[in-house]
């Protein structure tokens, strides 16, 4: 199965996805929840649109992920898709810099004990 995101419309997610056969589920996941299914139309053969209405829990300050899985979540069978990132309000940008502050000073950690680690210390 392969998913093609065509991004957030009017608070619902729009992707397509080509496949033998079509899911018996998809759902929407955030911080291991199910927050919505997604629904499918056929677009042809082995071609479906996926439409998936997002609650607006999801769509909030800061930064958010969700994950489109076919399957139910919980199962051994159950595939993730795709993935979509939501960043909204004044917040987001103090997050993303946040992150990245964290992201840098773990880099910078990694490469000192690696360096350490090479010189046989």
């Amino acid at each position: 199965m392969k998913f093609e995101s065509h991004g957030v419309v009017a608070g619902c997610w729009n992707g397509a996805l080509q496949a033998a056969s079509a899911p018996a589920s998809l759902s929407v996941v955030h911080r291991g929840q199910v927050v919505a299914r997604a629904a499918l139309r056929d677009a042809g053969p082995g071609a479906w649109s996926v439409r998936a209405d997002l609650p607006a829990t999801v769509i909030d300050n800061g930064v958010n992920g969700l994950l489109l899985v076919a399957g139910e979540p919980d199962s051994a069978g159950a595939q993730v898709l795709g993935g979509l990132t939501l960043v909204a309000g004044t917040v987001a940008g103090d997050d993303l810099l946040a992150e990245v502050a964290q992201l840098r000073a773990e880099l910078e950690m990694l490469k000192r004990e690696f360096r350490r680690f090479a010189a046989g210390g």
